[in-house]
């Protein structure tokens, strides 16, 4: 019975790593709702990435971070995903933004994708983002990120986590 376990984690593991590769495609292809001029489709987003992030949490109380050791790269990526993007609910966010900072130190975790959940939280939070990877909109043709502390520093601190310096990140977008 004890052979069982192991086995049985192992299952569990990989059934939430499909369940999570599968809502970060649910997820894709939404995405464009999020910003639509329709508001019914703007409230099926918010809907969709509520329910994401509440089954993150589930998936998180069972199995910890999915990392890509234990849960595969493309499940990693997901759960990233679904914490990006579960801007109203800010408690998600700052968990699994602690738990990402701790993957990361542990070499487990992107440093990019914590950069970029590091600077959504903040935003989300009504503080200054840290790597200006977050948007406020668009002036004269050009991006504009939301305020962000010591922007001097901001593309040295962009490159040091594998974003590129902001005017080159931009220019993959016009």
């Amino acid at each position: 019975m004890a052979h069982d376990a192991p086995r049985h984690r192992t299952d569990d593991l990989a059934a939430a790593a499909a369940e999570l590769v599968a809502m970060a495609a649910e997820d894709n292809r939404a995405a464009p709702r999020a910003n639509s001029g329709d508001f019914a489709d703007q409230l099926a987003w918010r809907r969709l990435t509520a329910r994401h992030a509440d089954r993150l949490t589930e998936i998180i109380d069972a199995h910890g971070w999915p990392t890509a050791d234990r849960f595969g790269a493309d499940a990693a990526g997901a759960a990233w995903l679904i914490a990006q993007h579960a801007d109203r609910q800010l408690d998600v966010q700052r968990r699994a933004l602690h738990l990402m900072e701790r993957a990361v130190a542990d070499g487990l975790a992107s440093p990019r994708d914590l950069a970029f959940l590091t600077d959504r939280t903040l935003v989300n939070d009504g503080r200054e983002q840290i790597y200006g990877t977050q948007i406020a909109g668009v002036r004269d043709g050009a991006p504009v990120p939301w305020p962000c502390r010591d922007p001097e520093r901001m593309d040295q601190r962009r490159v040091e986590v594998g974003i590129l310096p902001f005017d080159e990140y931009v220019a993959q977008f016009a």
